[in-house]
């Protein structure tokens, strides 16, 4: 499935205006539990990345890839809702920071489960700092069920105890969304 990039952008726009501390990992994490969230309440993930198992945690394929030009390059795919600086004289992370305020135009992208659960997120770790959110994503059965490099499996997420799905409702849920 194509990842529409405007949905991408408002996510972006919506993290960085409703969180803390938000440098590039815990960015990553916040789509991770964005869309392994609300696999588990409505068997279906908002962006349908594709996720991968690092060392740091999960990450988003193509998220990290568009994140990842933007930051480093200078890219201007991203620079009308986020930029990001680096503290000066330091090694120190690589800050997010939006452009504008999250709008209702912006909500507009989403459906209501996926606003909801955007907020959700945010709430839950609006305070929390990398490794914390890092900490989280390894206590997920996503995470516990995969090895180094190997793929996350949306249906992963039928695992833990909060989920509404089985994993075979899920997989079959995203596989016929795709």
């Amino acid at each position: 499935m194509v990842i529409p990039l405007t949905k991408i952008k408002a996510i972006l726009l919506y993290f960085s205006n409703h969180t803390k501390y938000l440098g590039k990992i815990k960015l990553m994490k916040l789509f991770y539990f964005l869309d392994f969230m609300h696999v588990k309440e409505y068997g279906l993930p908002v962006t349908f990345d594709t996720y991968y198992h690092l060392e740091k945690g999960p990450i988003p394929s193509f998220i990290m890839n568009l994140v990842d030009e933007a930051s480093e390059d200078g890219k201007e795919t991203l620079s009308d809702i986020i930029r990001f600086q680096r503290p000066k004289n330091t090694k120190r992370m690589i800050k997010a920071l939006p452009v504008r305020k999250f709008k209702e135009k912006d909500a507009q992208i989403f459906l209501g489960s996926e606003l909801d659960t955007l907020k959700k997120v945010c709430e839950r770790f609006y305070n929390a700092k990398a490794d914390h959110i890092k900490e989280a994503s390894h206590k997920e059965a996503p995470w516990k069920e995969t090895r180094m490099s190997q793929i996350i499996p949306y249906s992963l997420a039928g695992k833990d105890p909060d989920s509404k799905f089985t994993e075979q409702e899920i997989e079959l849920s995203v596989k016929i969304s795709s």
